[in-house]
């Protein structure tokens, strides 16, 4: 009797490793961008078919577990970031590649707009050899359409920190805010018009 209930436990055990082997890893990918204030670029990368989540953080820079607060007094090093998720089977990276050129001015140093600081600069980070060659290409590409030199950061990506919870999903949760109203809302609409991103 036990050597049969051991023979069952070990046959259900070399099942389950079988299963947890085969298991297909997700088709899902992860593009980390910088390009000015990450609510702007939130707000523009959750309207692109094939993102399926985007958070807002902080990386490039040397302080850990940064705060908003850090970030904005300067020190750590950090940009403001999106990290998203995407499907490649439905949008490409050199698809968001593209959009991130449109979305912002990739020919202004630590700053856009009327934000400025090191914190606001143009930056991809790459988690592999075939992120690094798409981003080269598209800045190259990109540079096309530029008169100013492009000073988007190419560089690998090491620690992306989340940003507070009050920070995601900003721009829908506050449609109405001064900041949302004036700035984000008119460039979402803009790229909308131009059929870079979808009309929610």
């Amino acid at each position: 009797m036990k050597v049969h209930a051991l023979a069952t436990v070990c046959c259900l055990l070399a099942a389950m490793t079988v299963h947890a082997e085969t298991k297909p890893a997700s088709p899902h990918e992860f593009a980390t961008f910088g390009g000015g204030c990450f609510w702007c670029m939130e707000a523009v990368f959750q309207r692109v078919p094939g993102v399926i989540h985007s958070v807002s953080g902080y990386s490039g820079g040397k302080t850990e577990h940064p705060t908003y607060e850090q970030i904005c007094n300067h020190g750590t090093g950090h940009a403001e970031v999106i990290q998203v998720e995407f499907d490649p089977a439905v949008i490409s990276y050199e698809k968001l590649l593209g959009i991130f050129f449109e979305a912002h001015d990739p020919t202004t140093l630590n700053r856009q707009g009327a934000d400025e600081g090191d914190q606001y600069r143009s930056v991809i980070f790459y988690t592999s050899p075939e992120q690094h060659e798409a981003a080269l290409r598209a800045k190259t590409a990109a540079q096309k359409e530029y008169e100013d030199p492009i000073v988007t950061e190419i560089v690998p990506l090491k620690k992306f920190w989340p940003a507070e919870a009050y920070h995601q999903d900003y721009f829908n949760q506050h449609p109405g805010q001064g900041y949302c109203a004036f700035v984000i809302k008119p460039k979402v609409s803009k790229l909308q018009k131009k059929g870079v991103i979808s009309k929610d």
